[in-house]
């Protein structure tokens, strides 16, 4: 500052003869021959918040002048000239000599902030980048009116959570810029709706899930089939039960038909004699293997292969049960 004014201090006293062109506002004379008067370097300015700049001072008696803001919380001054906006309004920057002023009039604008755009959809795990713009601090503030619906971090990325409306806020000098999220619901497909299986049979479903998130599996009868949490249905018996996948609200479903199944018994009568064994012939259309009984275990006695053995002379009922279907067989023992 000192080299500046040393510089130019004797352009300015060279030229007097023009300082009385100047506003009075801006040089006032003293009793006697001598003149005092401040030059400013800027006497209107226009800023943004946050914003610095230095207003040069020219002074008759080489010294600095005093400076003065007529509103500080606006517009504030120092010692060197160097002004720095605060907040939205108008201020008054004062140099002043003994015997002289001058002023600078400070208009200070309103920040404005600006969001790259004002609605959007997502879906839950999907991330979408915002960007904001301030005319006032480089510093933008984000914030969601509803952290459990979607967030956001420092850098403006909004990540969906789940289903619902977030307001996402960019803030910068108590300035607010606003973009409505919407976190849609997915779009869910089953690969089968309805399934027709026998009991202990197997098979597996799979969602398509526009969002990527696994569904929740759930069956409404688990006497009759089961769903594990891949999809996974075994029957466990004949009859109807819903398989349901659902996925934020959005469910599915595949009807799953537990079928009895055909049997056939061979023989439906069968002699034999004490200490003999015969074996059963028995079809299920299902491939499971049935469960054998006798009704009188004195008389004869089958295993699991359907083979039956004569105990002592009488009569005895063998059975074929399988998920319901129940045959006999009448089995005459001799002696």
């Amino acid at each position: 500052m000192p080299i500046f004014k040393k510089f130019l201090l004797p352009l300015f006293l060279f030229t007097n003869i023009l300082l009385f062109s100047v506003p009075v506002r801006q040089i006032s004379a003293k009793a006697g021959n001598t003149i005092a008067f401040v030059i400013l370097s800027d006497y209107k300015a226009t800023v943004d918040i946050g914003d610095e700049f230095y207003i040069a001072a020219f002074t008759s008696d080489g010294k600095l002048p005093a400076w003065k803001s007529s509103r500080s919380s606006v517009v504030s001054v120092n010692t060197y000239g160097k002004v720095t906006a605060k907040k939205a309004g108008s201020a008054v920057i004062t140099a002043k000599i003994k015997g002289a002023e001058a002023s600078c009039s400070v208009t200070v604008r309103k920040t404005v902030v600006t969001i790259s755009c004002e609605n959007a959809s997502i879906e839950r795990g999907e991330s979408l980048r915002l960007s904001a713009a301030s005319s006032g601090s480089p510093d933008i503030t984000w914030k969601s009116s509803r952290p459990t619906v979607a967030e956001v971090d420092d850098n403006g990325t909004v990540t969906g959570l789940k289903p619902g409306e977030a307001t996402i806020t960019a803030s910068a000098d108590n300035v607010r810029a606003t973009c409505k999220v919407t976190v849609r619901r997915p779009e869910v497909k089953l690969s089968q709706t309805r399934l027709t299986l026998y009991r202990n049979q197997k098979a597996r479903l799979s969602a398509t899930v526009s969002s990527g998130v696994k569904p929740s599996w759930k069956t409404n009868k688990k006497s009759v089939a089961v769903v594990d949490h891949e999809g996974t249905v075994v029957a466990v018996k004949h009859g109807t039960a819903i398989i349901t996948a659902t996925v934020d609200g959005v469910s599915k479903t595949c009807e799953v038909v537990v079928k009895q199944p055909v049997m056939t018994l061979k023989p439906e009568e069968l002699t034999i004699k004490k200490g003999e064994t015969e074996a059963l012939s028995v079809y299920v259309s299902s491939n499971n293997t049935p469960v054998w009984s006798t009704s009188n275990p004195n008389v004869a006695k089958v295993n699991s292969k359907g083979q039956v053995t004569g105990l002592k002379k009488g009569r005895a009922y063998i059975y074929a049960s399988e998920d319901g279907i129940k045959l006999k067989c009448t089995v005459y023992v001799t002696e």
